[in-house]
């Protein structure tokens, strides 16, 4: 039988307050020493009472506006029960049946047709504290608890199972996060914990619209293991029915290394939790000029963003989408493309270089050193001089990629690279043609089997040439007069 995936995203992701949910403690913990970012509120102190963090909640609404939904007139908190040893007060204070926005959606960009990704809710809730699984000497089992994550606010985006495959999954979180960066309320680190992904994932037959049992993965700290994941636990649960098995109702952890999800515990549902109001809040009441005051700060989001890269710049929609997925790069790639000046023709056409080569060499080495775009030493005004030395033909091949290299590493401008390593590009005719001769000289074998009909020879030939010349020499004019000397066209 045949099967279609069905998968439904459950996003978490911190948001960027000073102090946590619930308390003044502050909620910069990532590199604190254990248990040092705590008070009695967070650390689940009988008696104790929580005030709401209104930072935290208009961050709240602002990402539900950003993601189309309906705010609601009222909303409330309540306790969420259940016994595992991170919470410290055997329940997390969390949003059930009033959340603070609904109904809204996520348009993605499948093989060019437009896609709405429905998303069921936006609420608010708290983060619960950090164990960590250790084993001692005499072989028994123990965890640590470290508190300073333990009320930090944590917002939980559902979506809807709309999403019906891997690549879909990963194409809806990439675009997530680049909302919540644009809006500024959260750093959408996935590495760090701060951006955390559960996937509902489930098939059917093809045609029918009943779903198989659901399945929950957890575990997966990258988009890349999200995709993976996925990818895997729907082939596993097409196995399993192709045997006549039966699926269970479970929640399964990802497991990295070993790239197969495995069987963690039963799924509850929301009768375990036993879910009632948070005795301790009240209700909150959002007034509608409050809640446009906060819709005019929205900022311009990145599908906005891309269109105006298309219409303005003349970027190709792969670009643009590529740019916008990260605020920062494309707050740099616009940085870059308001210093060009010139004709409109000529400003896309640098703006098109700048961004071949931010999406390009840029990305590759920012990966490869662990760096990031905004504190790189190569400035948009030292990215648009390259790019001027490659379009007015001093830079080419080779020779623009060592200077770029030397940029990011030295952060010295493209001239002074240039004029340091005499790596300005060749293109005096004469110094050229003595190349090409000497070229043609020593590889008469590729000479006869270009004129023999044979293409690819000639690609050889100028590769050599630019090989003698240290890649400087310009493609072009080696191109030309390698013809002129073969007689070919």
């Amino acid at each position: 039988m045949e099967y279609e995936t069905i998968i439904g995203l459950e996003v978490h992701a911190q948001l960027l307050t000073r102090s946590k949910m619930f308390c003044s403690c502050s909620a910069d913990y990532a590199n604190a020493p254990p248990n040092t970012h705590v008070c009695p509120i967070c650390l689940g102190m009988p008696g104790v009472l929580p005030a709401i963090n209104q930072k935290a909640i208009e961050y709240t609404v602002m990402t539900a506006l950003a993601l189309n939904c309906t705010i609601a007139e009222h909303a409330k908190f309540d306790r969420k029960n259940y016994p595992y040893p991170d919470l410290m007060k055997g329940y997390q204070i969390s949003q059930y049946d009033a959340p603070m926005g609904q109904h809204g959606w996520l348009s993605l960009d499948i093989d060019g047709i437009r896609k709405k990704a429905c998303i069921t809710r936006v609420h608010l809730e708290e983060d619960v504290a950090k164990l960590t699984h250790r084993t001692s000497s005499e072989g028994e089992n123990y965890s640590l608890v470290d508190v300073n994550r333990s009320g930090v606010p944590l917002m939980e985006i559902v979506g809807e199972p709309d999403i019906s495959s891997p690549e879909e999954a990963r194409q809806y979180l990439m675009k997530l996060r680049a909302i919540l960066q644009y809006l500024g309320v959260s750093t959408g680190n996935m590495e760090e914990g701060s951006f955390r992904c559960d996937a509902n994932i489930s098939i059917r037959p093809v045609g029918s619209t009943e779903y198989l049992t659901k399945v929950e993965i957890k575990n997966m700290n990258s988009f890349k293991a999200v995709y993976r994941a996925l990818d895997y636990e729907a082939q596993r649960q097409r196995e399993v029915m192709g045997k006549g098995g039966k699926l269970v109702q479970e929640t399964r952890g990802w497991v990295d290394d070993k790239e197969i999800t495995v069987s963690q515990r039963s799924k509850e549902y929301a009768h375990d939790y036993r879910y009632f109001p948070e005795p301790d809040l009240p209700p909150l009441v959002f007034d509608k000029a409050w809640v446009n005051k906060i819709r005019a700060r929205l900022p311009d989001l990145p599908e906005a963003r891309r269109d105006r890269f298309i219409s303005q710049y003349g970027l190709p929609l792969y670009d643009a989408n590529l740019l916008v997925d990260s605020k920062w790069m494309a707050n740099y790639f616009e940085e870059c493309a308001k210093i060009i000046t010139g004709s409109k023709e000529a400003d896309q056409k640098k703006a098109k270089i700048a961004s071949n080569w931010i999406l390009g060499d840029f990305s590759r080495m920012l990966n490869a050193t662990g760096s990031r775009i905004e504190d790189t030493k190569v400035s948009p005004t030292q990215l648009v001089e390259f790019v001027g030395l490659i379009d007015n033909g001093t830079l080419s091949g080779p020779a623009a990629k060592a200077v770029f290299e030397d940029m990011f590493q030295s952060g010295k401008t493209a001239s002074e690279i240039v004029c340091d390593k005499g790596l300005s590009q060749i293109s005096d005719s004469t110094e050229i043609d003595n190349i090409v001769t000497q070229i043609i000289a020593n590889n008469s074998r590729a000479v006869s089997d270009f004129k023999a009909g044979k293409e690819q020879a000639l690609a050889f030939l100028i590769g050599q040439a630019m090989k003698a010349s240290k890649g400087r020499a310009n493609p072009g004019m080696v191109r030309e007069i390698l013809l002129q000397k073969l007689g070919g066209k």
